[in-house]
């Protein structure tokens, strides 16, 4: 794995990085999963560099060690997971942005990406001015907000850049009809404000469904779609050559 620290308020945060050869389309916030910097996060960035991303992991549990828990060992993790809050996660955002700054990727040019808890975190970062799109895979925290942040069907409310939802129709951690809500209040957001919205979902998967590291959660042909249209939305709205 490739780390690197990045300097907070907070003190330095351990961070994954993926690396494009050549010059960057952007930079990509890829916001781990409740297990933490895990493999499977690493290869999320692994594989954003290797289209022509900056893929930069924040380890947000910095202020415990910053540990990473096996899939089976849930409790510990949520454990440290619910100790998050809007003003710890705020200033780790900000060290990572002023990190990418320094670094030539100027608002405009960075997206936020999440994966399970940080699907919220990722939606959470794009109702601020910090990015220019955000992706949520299976985002926690639909219906009854996690970490002090509102539900996503409230926040979504309150998103300024375009926001691109994936979820598993089959994910028992997320109530199929909450995600209906999501979807609904997402397009309402779009229609009056025109900020682009997306949620895209799967019936045949569940929870964690790119996760190819857990294979009683990967789904491989919706992960594969979900996929496509990561990259496309982070084509359209934030790589250099944008519209």
């Amino acid at each position: 794995m490739s780390q690197l620290a990045v300097d907070t308020a907070d003190g330095p945060m351990p961070c994954l990085i993926g690396s494009p050869e050549g010059d960057a389309k952007g930079a990509v916030v890829v916001i781990q999963e409740a297990f933490g910097l895990t493999g499977h996060i690493q290869s999320v960035c692994d594989r954003l560099a290797a289209d022509g991303w900056l893929a930069l992991a924040p380890g947000i549990y910095h202020r415990d060690g910053a540990p990473s828990f096996d899939y089976a060992d849930l409790p510990p993790a949520l454990a440290v997971m619910n100790r998050l809050n809007p003003e710890g996660l705020g200033t780790d955002l900000d060290g990572v942005y002023s990190f990418l700054d320094g670094r030539g990727f100027p608002a405009e040019r960075v997206a936020a990406v999440g994966f399970c808890m940080g699907g919220a975190i990722s939606m959470w970062a794009a109702t601020q001015r910090r990015v220019a799109a955000a992706v949520t895979w299976y985002g926690g925290g639909v219906a009854k907000g996690r970490f002090g942040l509102p539900p996503l069907v409230e926040l979504v409310g309150s998103v300024r850049h375009p926001w691109l939802g994936l979820y598993g129709d089959l994910d028992h951690s997320i109530d199929p009809a909450d995600v209906t809500r999501l979807a609904e209040a997402a397009a309402a957001r779009h229609a009056d404000t025109g900020v682009a919205t997306e949620l895209v979902r799967y019936p045949d998967a569940g929870h964690g469904f790119n996760c190819d590291d857990r294979a009683d959660h990967y789904q491989p042909a919706a992960a594969k779609d979900a996929w496509a249209r990561m990259l496309g939305w982070l084509d359209r709205h934030v790589a250099r050559d944008a519209a």
